[in-house]
């Protein structure tokens, strides 16, 4: 009985890559507040979009104020936060979509666990490698000034630690690199992984 499960959601999976022209994937982009995850996700799902992708965007900020609301930011908190988001993930992956996630997910550990909750191939890190000083330059809400203030409590990268990936598929600097340049790391390596095909020219 299980094997045929499995065959059966392989055989979906196939039948509906074939029919969207592309594989449905989780692109999950993890970094400092600040580092640029929302803007390069919000990028890469305008240019997708164009290219007649399947594609939803998953904002954690927008996931905090609802299905999230009830959490706090305590350790315990964060990981149940990343686990709704990843929960929300695999069902837009199951029909189908590239499901694009923009979470600080500041452990290692859940971010595993994500990966490990989908199949081989089925899940993309992005490490938005901002540093902390480029970050709270950046501050466009201010919360790293709240946070030094002690107005804010345990905050990613004051106060609460943040776990850099070990061996993430896409790093991008984004203190180096503009919106547009980081946009196409990405769209370029769905092509790399044949996520998308190669657009024609």
């Amino acid at each position: 009985m299980q094997e045929n499960m499995i065959d059966a959601t392989k055989d979906a999976k196939k039948n509906s890559a074939e029919r969207n022209d592309h594989k449905a994937v989780i692109v999950w982009f993890t970094g400092l507040s600040a580092s640029g995850k929302s803007s390069t996700a919000n990028a890469v799902e305008e240019k997708l979009s164009a290219m007649g992708r399947k594609v939803i965007h998953l904002d954690g900020d927008q996931i905090r104020r609802g299905l999230s609301c009830d959490l706090g930011f305590s350790d315990a908190d964060r990981s149940e936060n990343i686990r709704r988001i990843a929960e929300v993930a695999k069902i837009m992956l199951a029909a189908g979509q590239i499901v694009l996630v923009s979470a600080i997910s500041p452990f290692q550990a859940d971010r595993q666990l994500v990966r490990n909750a989908v199949s081989k191939g089925e899940f993309i890190e992005v490490y938005m490698n901002a540093g902390l000083s480029v970050c709270e330059q950046r501050d466009p809400k201010q919360l790293y000034q709240k946070a030094r203030l002690g107005l804010i409590k345990k905050f990613t990268g004051i106060d609460s630690a943040y776990e850099a990936p070990q061996n993430p598929d896409i790093t991008i600097d984004s203190a180096k690199l503009s919106l547009t340049e980081a946009c196409e790391s990405v769209i370029t390596t769905l092509i790399t992984l044949n996520v998308i095909p190669t657009p024609a020219v």
